[in-house]
Parts: structure tokens; C-alpha cells; sequence
């Protein structure tokens, strides 16, 4: 009689155990998916936000060139309107990016803001000088995000 309760306890503690390992293992494995999943979307938001801060940054700076080659005004407006459309497409990812990311927020804000900058610029010279600073600011931001992430 004594073996069989003995049987009984060890086939139970056995089915315990083994349940209490695949609960362990699948808590594991959702764990390590949802990692990957952020992972996966804070790599998406940093490109999204990389592609705006081009498209910005390449319609600014031919806005400011057609304003100091004194271009026709129908072509500056026309590039004008443009800006205001990629400054506008920059808003989604980069907010995106300061909730997945908020560790890159400040990267992300300083290559915005070295974008922004292209505005206004008094030489073509300048203008240059200002569009480099602002490549260099997203290719820091990328350096950050791949040392982030």
C-alpha cells in the first residue's frame, strides 16, 4: 500500500514540476518575443525618423538655395511648401521615437534641430556648412540607436 501512495505522490510532484517548467518556459519565451518586438519597433521608429530628417533636410536646403540664388518666386514657394510639408512629416516619428526611445530623445532632438537650422542660412557657403552639420547630427543619432539597441 505504502508504494502506491508512494506512486501516486511521485506521478503528482512529477506533473507539478513538469507544469511548473513549461509555464517557466513559456513566460520565457513571451518575454523574449515581446523584446524583440520592441527592439524591432524602436529600430522602424529610428528609420522612420532618419528618412523625415533627410527628406527635411533635402528640402531645405534647396528651399534656401533657390532663396539665395534669388530664384523665380514661384519656385521658391513651391519649395517652400514642400518644407512645410517634410517639417511637418518629421512630428510623427520623432515623437514616436522620445516614447520607444526616450534614451535617443536628445540625439534625436539635436539632429531635428540641426535640420531646422538649414533655415535662413545667409550664404551658400553656410548653407553647406549647416546641411554637413546636420548629416553628421542624424549619422550620431544612428550611431546612438545601433549602440542602444
Amino acid at each position: 500500500m505504502w508504494g502506491s501512495v508512494i506512486a501516486v505522490l511521485g506521478t503528482l510532484l512529477g506533473s507539478v514540476t513538469a507544469y511548473l517548467l513549461q509555464q517557466r518556459t513559456a513566460r520565457t519565451d513571451r518575454s523574449e518575443v515581446r523584446r524583440n518586438e520592441e527592439r524591432r519597433d524602436r529600430i522602424a521608429a529610428v528609420t522612420a525618423l532618419t528618412v523625415a530628417l533627410a527628406d527635411h533636410r533635402r528640402s531645405m536646403f534647396v528651399r534656401e538655395d533657390l532663396r539665395l540664388s534669388g530664384a523665380a518666386d514661384d519656385a521658391y514657394q513651391a519649395a517652400r511648401a514642400a518644407s512645410h510639408n517634410t517639417r511637418s512629416a518629421l512630428t510623427a516619428p520623432l515623437t514616436t521615437l522620445a516614447i520607444l526611445a526616450p534614451d535617443l530623445s536628445e540625439a534625436a532632438q539635436f539632429a531635428a534641430r540641426a535640420t531646422y537650422a538649414l533655415r535662413a542660412a545667409e550664404s551658400t557657403e553656410l548653407l553647406a556648412v549647416l546641411r554637413t552639420a546636420a548629416i553628421e547630427a542624424s549619422d550620431r543619432l544612428v550611431s546612438a540607436a545601433a549602440t542602444a539597441l
